[in-house]
Order: C-alpha cells, then structure tokens, then sequence
C-alpha cells in the first residue's frame, strides 16, 4: 500500500508556464537572439530598441564559466546611450532546463528597476535552451 502518491507527475518544460517550444518561436527569438548561444557555455545578451521598434543595439557577453554571467558596466554603458526605449534581455542555460533559478528571477527583477528608472523598459527575459525558450512575460514574472 502506498501512503503518499504524486496526484500528477512534473511538468515538463512543454506544460510549464512561460515556456515556449521551437517551433513556436517568433522571429526575434528564432533568428535574432537563438543564433548567439553556444550550446556549452552560458551567454548574456541585452537586445535594444528604439522607440519606432526598431534594433539599434546588440550588446553581449560570455560567462566567466559555463554557468554563470556577469553583466559588465559597458552593457549599460551601450545601452544608454544609444536611443533605446525597450530592451530584451536573454541568455542561456546548457544544462537544457529552462526554469529560471533564483539569481535568473533576482536578476531579471534588478534589471527592470535599473532599467525603470532611465525610463526603459525591459520587455522580457528570455531562457534558452535547445529544444524552447522561457519567457518571464509569458510566465507573468515580469
């Protein structure tokens, strides 16, 4: 006799809140932002656009290893003064689980206020993984 049973197995990424298959994808997903990750390492890119949506930066940065990234004063520096209004901030997890950690929320969480308050929104962050992304919007955490 069992005593305690599961009611229902996990979620798996497809059933998670926020998750976004590939085949789902929009195109600043798919062929913007999917492009710049490597598979083994952990990327950070901050995508930046005007106030007519257009792209008017790009700025990057790898981890110092493969599970962390650490978000340099020229990002912001490139950010700011360069006419962005909205920004798109991903990156990406190798281990292939797209579930935010708690550094992934805190960060997200930061960077919007930081964003805030030069008047700058940050749209979403977005996780990658292989086989889908996480969206922060979708997932009502931003």
């Amino acid at each position: 006799m069992t005593l305690l049973a599961p009611i229902d197995p996990p979620a798996g990424p497809s059933e998670m809140a926020g998750y976004v298959a590939c085949d789902a994808e929009d195109d600043i997903a798919r062929h913007l932002l999917r492009p710049h990750f490597a598979a083994d390492r952990e990327t950070l890119l901050f995508a930046g656009f005007d106030a007519f949506d257009r792209l008017v930066r790009v700025e990057r940065t790898g981890g110092d290893n493969a599970s962390r990234c650490i978000i340099p004063p020229r990002c912001w520096r490139g950010l700011i003064g360069s006419g962005v209004v909205a920004v798109i901030m991903a990156h990406n997890h190798p281990s292939g689980d797209p579930r935010p950690s708690a550094a992934d929320t805190r960060t997200t969480q930061e960077t919007a206020h930081f964003l805030r308050t030069m008047d700058i929104e940050l749209v979403d962050h977005l996780i990658f993984v292989a086989d889908g992304h996480f969206s922060f919007r979708s997932a009502e955490m931003l």
